[in-house]
């Protein structure tokens, strides 16, 4: 595993966070924690500070969940993770999971909603040999019209 990507209990200034409003911190930390590699990091009455890999934190208060909309949170994952990640999630119960399915970008992708509706994706490169060739070509001409090369 790569330094970058370890679970680890540093205090730093964070870039930017997200925070889900749940019904049920108990249940939403338990989902989170027992079901798909986030650390409970620390506690206040009513919050609870989750982290899985450096700065991707999840702030979870107690509060009315929102009822409309669609709230997703993306995340980098290891493509050779993600099959286990997804069987855990599923074991554990209490979401939905979707995948791991590849997407036309070439990624591979892990889809889990947590009980009040929250979505994280978890996002890896696909590896070099299963990627689709002619979308990274495309790609790569792109960028190099954009370059103007």
């Amino acid at each position: 595993m790569e330094e970058e990507h370890k679970i680890t209990r540093d205090i730093y200034g964070m870039p930017a966070f997200v925070t889900f409003t749940v019904t049920d911190l108990e249940r939403t930390v338990d989902w989170y924690v027992n079901g798909l590699d986030f650390v409970d990091l620390f506690r206040l009455p009513g919050l609870a500070h989750l982290r899985r890999w450096r700065y991707q934190d999840i702030l979870v208060r107690v509060g009315a969940a929102p009822s409309k909309g669609e709230w997703t949170y993306s995340i980098m994952a290891d493509a050779d993770d993600l099959e286990a990640l997804a069987e855990r999630a599923r074991a554990h119960g209490g979401g939905q999971v979707e995948g791991p399915s590849d997407t036309p970008w070439n990624t591979r992708d892990v889809r889990v909603t947590d009980p009040d509706g929250y979505t994280v994706v978890y996002t890896a490169r696909r590896p070099e040999a299963e990627r689709d060739a002619a979308f990274s070509a495309m790609m790569q001409r792109e960028a190099s019209r954009q370059l103007g090369i």
